[in-house]
């Protein structure tokens, strides 16, 4: 019985070690003989938020699109690969984690580069110039942030705008109130539990076309760019494809076509300012 326990607790061990081996295997990024770390082999991962049109929403039909879909469709493109989209909250997003844990390969979210995300994850090279904008009902008589004294502007949550907002907010003596997604945001301000709503400019520029009952009340430069993020330091080969993309995109004419596919606006000249130096950026 001693010999035959011993035997037993043997093949005990050995199964649980060849298991655990299994679940290694199957956890681990897939690399390519090239140095590409890929969360699963032949895909290029994704991670977004939805919806965040006109960079990435679902259709009628319930499939993801989008101008950084399309983007990262010629990034998956030129890899060989097939993009995969996982919808998470923004939070996970700019704060690296998503990344740093592998959930995906590269986050595309319409994100700011700021000098604090650059702490945590590698960005490519300026894709978008961005600038904040403000919502209000149609008709509504606020123009101004001091028009909000005593009043409600909304921000979504993890964002730049939200930043922005509070930023302003003692100045001109209004309340700020966060969102999870910008379609709460403009439910609050259609029903009046805000009167306001910062959020970039193409979003909100979308969202006018396709709601009647919304006007932007004022824009606010804020030198802000967008920028594909991949994990710090561990996918260099994945970020120098992003910036031979964007790059090649802006001189072949294929990134002015998508601009104007979904932005609904001239795409501007130049399309993109290099050399930027981003915002600090808490969120």
């Amino acid at each position: 019985m001693r010999t035959l326990r011993r035997v037993g607790g043997l093949i005990g061990v050995l199964a649980l070690a060849v298991g655990a081996s299994a679940c290694v295997k199957s956890e681990a990024p897939a690399t390519s003989s090239d140095g590409l770390s890929l969360v699963k082999a032949g895909t290029l991962t994704v991670c977004t938020h939805l919806p965040f049109a006109p960079f990435q929403e679902r259709n009628t039909a319930g499939k993801i699109e989008g101008f950084d879909v399309d983007l990262m469709d010629l990034v998956a493109k030129k890899l060989n690969l097939t993009q995969e989209i996982i919808d998470t909250p923004f939070e996970g997003i700019k704060s690296g984690q998503d990344l740093k844990t592998r959930k995906c390969d590269v986050a595309a979210a319409g994100m700011t580069i700021t000098k604090v995300r650059q702490k945590v994850m590698d960005f490519s090279v300026p894709y978008f110039d961005n600038t904040q904008s403000l919502l209000v009902k149609a008709g509504s008589p606020y123009k101004t942030l001091a028009d909000f004294k005593g009043k409600k502007i909304g921000g979504e949550t993890a964002t730049t705008g939200l930043q922005y907002a509070r930023d302003n907010a003692a100045k001109y003596g209004y309340e700020v109130v966060e969102y999870q997604d910008t379609t709460s945001m403009q439910q609050a301000i259609a029903t009046g539990q805000a009167q306001g709503g910062m959020e970039d400019l193409p979003i909100w520029t979308v969202l006018v076309e396709k709601e009647k009952g919304f006007s932007i009340a004022a824009k606010f430069p804020t030198n802000e760019q967008y920028g594909y993020a991949v994990g710090k330091g561990m996918n260099p080969k994945l970020l120098s494809t992003i910036n031979d993309v964007i790059s090649t995109s802006l001189k072949d004419g294929s990134y002015a076509k998508l601009y104007t596919k979904w932005m609904h606006l001239t795409p501007p000249n130049p399309l993109v300012t290099q050399g930027q130096t981003p915002p600090e950026g808490s969120a």
